[in-house]
């Protein structure tokens, strides 16, 4: 069973909440999940797959355990799964869907699905940092169905109606 971590932000300053992780996979003892910088944004999610590598060929997609799952200790607290900047920009290896999101009621193990954007295989090596957890505040809306809506300047335009520059 894997002993029991902490993490203590260096930098106190910043906005803190509660996050309680259970490790499902051994190889997290080498790994505890943390941020890379003490002001790093995202927690690192780490690949906990079986085998020493997997390649994953050109726009292919391969679902990745991370062998962790969390609860936040506050509510209406989501977490959002996203990209590894340098993963994606020089390997083109990015989170499947854009954005995971993990429901605050979600006790599941995180998985995360990869896609190689390359023209070229690319392998996933057993502990490689693979994408970041980020913790958001969600709002829940109290939906009205309404006739109308307030009229704006924007109005209806969207996807580049306001042009380039």
């Amino acid at each position: 069973m894997p002993q029991p971590h902490a993490f203590e932000p260096a930098d106190a300053s910043l906005p803190q909440v509660g996050l309680k992780v259970k490790l499902l996979n051994p190889l997290l003892d080498q790994y505890p999940p943390k941020p890379a910088t003490e002001r790093s944004a995202g927690l690192d999610l780490r690949a906990c797959i079986q085998e020493e590598r997997l390649e994953i060929a050109p726009g292919q997609r391969a679902k990745i355990p991370t062998g962790l799952a969390m609860e936040v200790e506050a509510p209406g607290v989501a977490g959002l799964v996203c990209s590894r900047s340098g993963l994606g920009a020089k390997e083109g290896l990015t989170v499947a869907q854009g954005v995971g999101l993990i429901d605050p009621d979600y006790r599941g193990e995180i998985i995360v699905w990869l896609l190689n954007t390359s023209q070229a295989p690319v392998s996933v090596e057993r502990g490689q940092r693979i994408a970041q957890l980020v913790l958001i505040p969600v709002l829940h809306p109290l939906v009205r169905v309404c006739a109308e809506l307030e009229k704006t300047e924007r109005g209806a335009g969207g996807f580049g109606h306001t042009g380039k520059n």
